[in-house]
């Protein structure tokens, strides 16, 4: 008989029902299908914290910003530059890029090259222009920066935040005094929608007062730039600075795969921009929170790596108490003529239907928990601390294949050393004492 070895292990496992390895068998099965579970659950929960996170932060900054050289790395300090460029507002017309990158090799580079081509290009571009100032209210003053937006604005990303109110009314006749203000400001001026206020300004030693009305609130949940920020129409902050209607503050520059953040950031620098130019990704410009989320990423090896131990023991214990229990039958098999490696694919085989049956019920836990945490939202955190007031699930099926196909190989592989164990059975011994 052709692989009479997946035929025994069948047998086997049919009869396991109803002998003492019952009890082994279901807690090898309980533990393959937590730690699959907990793999899952928890590579949707860092995927999803992560992705919503960046999403938040491109989606108020952009992806890349174009200012003046000098000022690569301050938003506040005023250097105008000419809105008429080449690139603008063509720029969003760049779809896919061709590049030459080195060639990697198990994640390293090498020295060879290679052409590669972006996922996406460029999906928008818009100007902006920013000044600090002090709100003034009845009962509270609070430092705020205005960041000017004009008629190219992308309102589709705010519109999400929007709690209160309407978005900017950007009249093309003359300036609007409309100001978009985040909820935690709102909450600690006691503002709310249609109040008036007045901002104070400090320009080359010239104290400015403007007024303005709350035409909406907004919620991000980046606590840390929400109590910082307020949208104002661009023309506000131009007459502040004493700008013309063409010089602005820089460029705002959204792509269309995040993927591609790195080269697309060097390619409109070096290729689109004249030399009093710098293009710098929001990843450079504020590194201390992506560095923060790439921390996650150690969190997640370190479950998953935890998970794949206490399944691949589990199962270490399970294979060598199956093998001990059937003493009898491999001593009979070996004096059937059966070979050691023979017998040892009968419990590999036996091994891998306890871990498939494990997988089954593993997936079947982790995917209906992230859909409950998306359809549900049960699970809650501290916008304060986590910038998220729900926890946000990203199930990445292919991920889940990939775990599922590494679960079963290396626990597999570690199984064949425990199996070892079918060579030191004597069948004379082990047929005596049948």
């Amino acid at each position: 008989m052709r692989n009479y070895e997946y035929f025994l292990a069948r047998k086997v496992a049919a009869s396991g029902q109803q002998s003492f390895s019952r009890l082994i068998i279901r807690i090898a099965i309980v533990a393959i299908a937590l730690s699959v579970s907990v793999m899952i659950v928890a590579t949707a929960l860092i995927a999803g914290f992560k992705n919503e996170i960046s999403d938040k932060i491109f989606g108020f900054w952009g992806h890349v910003h174009i200012t003046d050289t000098n000022l690569s790395s301050s938003f506040l300090e005023a250097a105008p530059i000419d809105r008429n460029q080449d690139f603008y507002p063509f720029l969003d017309t760049i779809k896919q890029v061709q590049y030459t990158a080195p060639a990697t090799f198990m994640g390293r580079e090498t020295d060879r090259f290679k052409t590669y081509t972006t996922e996406g290009g460029i999906g928008h571009i818009q100007v902006f222009a920013l000044k600090a100032g002090i709100i003034q209210t009845k009962k509270a003053i609070e430092g705020i920066i205005l960041k000017g937006v004009d008629r190219d604005f992308n309102w589709e990303f705010l519109q999400r935040y929007l709690v209160e109110g309407e978005p900017l009314n950007l009249p093309d006749s003359s300036a609007s005094d409309e100001i978009l203000v985040s909820r935690q400001t709102a909450d600690r001026l006691e503002l709310a929608v249609g109040d008036r206020f007045i901002v104070h300004f400090v320009e080359q030693n010239e104290q400015l007062r403007r007024a303005f009305t709350v035409s909406g609130i907004y919620k991000t949940g980046l606590e840390e730039y929400d109590s910082k920020f307020a949208l104002v129409d661009i023309r506000k902050i131009q007459q502040l600075l004493k700008w013309t209607e063409d010089q602005v503050g820089g460029f705002e520059v959204f792509i269309d795969d995040i993927d591609d953040l790195g080269f697309l950031t060097e390619y409109i620098y070096l290729e689109r921009l004249p030399p009093e130019l710098y293009a710098e990704s929001i990843r450079e410009k504020f590194p201390n929170i992506f560095e923060w989320l790439e921390l996650q990423d150690i969190n997640e090896v370190v479950i998953l790596a935890l998970m794949l131990v206490v399944g691949i023991i589990n199962m270490i214990t399970a294979l060598m108490i199956l093998i001990l229990e059937r003493t009898n039958m491999i001593g009979t098999l070996k004096a059937l003529g059966s070979t050691n490696w023979s017998i040892r694919r009968i419990f590999l085989y036996y091994a891998g239907y306890i871990i498939l049956l494990g997988l089954f019920w593993g997936n079947l836990i982790g995917l209906g928990l992230c859909w409950l945490q998306d359809r549900f939202e049960f699970i809650k955190l501290s916008e304060a601390d986590y910038y998220l007031a729900v926890a946000p699930v990203d199930v990445n099926f292919w991920l889940v294949l990939l775990l599922n196909i590494l679960t079963l190989v290396v626990t597999l592989l570690f199984l064949i050393v425990p199996s070892w164990l079918v060579t030191r059975i004597n069948p004379v011994r082990a047929i005596r004492f049948k």
